[in-house]
């Protein structure tokens, strides 16, 4: 069977097979608009089978030593390597992103896989006495996970969902996004000829809410993992009340950017510009407010425009693409409202802003904006897209406040000295901030946010936890 006959299946009770009625739904390559496969719909029989399978599979693979664990994980993070190439083509013809994004995104996601093969064997419990007592704390895995990830990053987001989860001694159902299910049918696979038994692990596609309510409403399913928006997270937080089931949730960010005086405005500028339109800006990380000193905001502006216009934008598999499409329909039009609001309430455009009207898929330019007000929709929607507003500031307090005044708390980033860097990244609400430098998406590194971003933490040793539960046993003497 090959990879492009597995996304379009359900991987369940340890074999791949269509969905019960045989309903599918068509996947569209973002840089044409056109079916390039189909993705099955499970239905409530197909969910019901996922869940028995994940129920057996967690009663037999938490039997398995930590070593065992991590065998496998280390040797599927080489399985993913082996088929990299494969995997990054069918990133992009399903999501978009240009190749060399998916060939980084699959060597993340084996990255995953290396760093929580170590974690499996790690000793994460204690035991001491006191007089005739021994006291011993051990962590247990949490029971069967369901993890619905998002479709930004198809191979990424479930790899550090999956990844832990097994490591812990989980079983896991799998629910990415449609639009682009084909990477995580690679990870199950990469893990099945890894020698994970087959009922660890499912992979249901379909209609989202639907699966969502009848898997968090299963007695079944012990943890809940999503990476998704803000409105999607509270409501499975009101599905998971009944069974008490605890969350991680990433659900979006809004990152600032504060630039400081004395930072070198061009360095920084053309820095940001390739963190600001990565992915066409469809990162949850990504910088999306940019705070400037009133000073140097005219030459920021200019120096970040000019780097945005020299990115080439293109189907994702063509040579030189610096920028894809959107990943959908949804995604353009959510842009275009954003920069309709923007032109209605006064900014001035100086680069971009356009739909790209000689591509037939769904690109938007590369988009650099200035004389924001402060009304526009912009500065408190995450704009998820490639919109990037400078926004100048006078003092420091007025930056940090300004950074600060969104419900969203995932990353920030603070450019220029390093000592006063420091201070100011003190000041921001966020789960993760990156000072002179935006990579902070590694496996070794906790991922999350504060306020309305969510709770929990995908990553670092932080990440095993969340599939954990701690177990005390006293023994007397």
């Amino acid at each position: 069977m090959t990879e492009a006959d597995k996304q379009s299946l359900l991987f369940i009770d340890g074999r791949w097979r269509p969905a019960a009625d045989g309903a599918a739904d068509p996947i569209r390559d973002p840089a044409t608009g056109e079916v390039i496969g189909t993705v099955a719909r499970a239905g409530e029989s197909d969910v019901e089978e996922a869940l028995a399978a994940v129920d057996r599979g967690f009663a037999a693979w938490r039997q398995f030593a930590p070593e065992q664990r991590a065998g496998v994980l280390d040797a599927a993070a080489s399985i993913l390597r082996s088929r990299a190439e494969d995997i990054a083509r069918t990133i992009t013809a399903e999501q978009g992103k240009p190749l060399a994004e998916a060939r980084s995104e699959v060597e993340q996601s084996a990255g995953y896989f290396d760093w929580y093969a170590e974690e499996a064997v790690r000793d994460l419990g204690r035991t001491w006495t006191e007089g005739d007592r021994e006291f011993t704390v051990e962590r247990r895995p949490v029971g069967p996970v369901a993890a619905f990830s998002a479709w930004n990053f198809p191979a990424s987001l479930p790899a550090r969902k999956i990844a832990p989860a097994i490591a812990a001694g989980c079983s896991i159902l799998v629910k990415p996004a449609e639009e682009a299910p084909g990477a995580a049918a690679a990870l199950v696979d990469a893990l099945l000829d890894a020698g994970l038994p087959g009922t660890a692990i499912a992979l249901v596609t379909g209609d989202a809410p639907q699966i969502a309510r009848q898997v968090i409403g299963s007695p079944v399913i012990r943890k809940i993992t999503l990476t998704g928006s803000i409105p999607v997270g509270r409501e499975l937080v009101r599905l998971s009340a009944e069974h008490l089931q605890p969350l991680s949730l990433e659900l979006g960010g809004h990152a600032p950017v504060i630039v400081l005086p004395g930072a070198d405005v061009e360095a920084a500028a053309n820095a940001l510009a390739g963190a600001k339109f990565r992915n066409a800006g469809q990162v949850c990380i990504s910088p999306t407010r940019f705070f400037v000193p009133h000073e140097d905001a005219d030459s920021f502006a200019a120096h970040f425009a000019a780097a945005a216009g020299r990115l080439k934008v293109g189907p994702g598999d063509r040579d030189g693409t610096d920028v894809g499409p959107l990943a959908n329909e949804r995604r353009l039009a959510a842009v275009e409202s954003l920069m309709e609001d923007l032109r209605e309430t006064g900014a001035r455009v100086l680069t971009g802003g356009r739909r790209v009207a000689s591509l037939p898929g769904w690109f938007y330019e590369p988009t650099v904006v200035v004389d924001v007000h402060e009304d526009a929709r912009i500065l408190t929607e995450e704009p998820f897209g490639p919109i990037a507003p400078v926004l100048p500031y006078r003092s420091l307090d007025e930056a940090v406040r300004r950074a600060n005044a969104v419900e969203q708390g995932l990353a920030a980033y603070v450019f220029g000295p390093e000592a006063q860097a420091r201070q100011v990244a003190a000041r921001l609400d966020a789960g993760m901030i990156g000072v002179n430098g935006t990579a902070l998406a590694v496996a070794q590194a906790p991922f999350g946010g504060v306020k309305s971003s969510g709770y929990g933490r995908e990553g670092g040793t932080e990440g095993i936890g969340e599939y954990t539960v701690a177990v005390y046993t006293q023994v007397a003497g």
